[in-house]
């Protein structure tokens, strides 16, 4: 079995911000993600919970596994949105089996 690096990149995101998220993965060439639910947290604001309701603190977790030019382009495209959308941005090395999926 052959393993090949890749990128891992998973975006924090608030629900409403997931579109523009996957709209700017789009615009560099990372087309396959996975976006996931997340039921509540805490962090520097303090904790935090989906309320299922309202959605007012809703957050969404965009995961995407590509190859590192792409990676680059997309930690580089984000970046401006880090502190104004309060993204958290996690970025790791991955080997997965069927590089050419990623």
């Amino acid at each position: 079995m052959q393993l090949v690096s890749r990128r891992r990149i998973e975006v924090l995101v608030d629900a409403p911000l997931a579109r523009r998220i996957v709209a700017l993965a789009a615009s560099v060439g990372v087309t396959r993600y996975t976006l996931m639910p997340t039921l509540g947290g805490a962090g520097e604001g303090g904790a935090w919970a989906d309320d299922q309701i309202s959605g007012a603190q809703a957050k969404v977790m965009f995961l995407a596994v590509t190859t590192q030019q792409k990676a680059e382009s997309l930690i580089e495209a984000l970046t401006p949105l880090l502190e104004s959308h309060g993204l958290i941005l996690m970025i790791s090395d991955v080997n997965v089996v069927r590089g050419g999926k990623f």
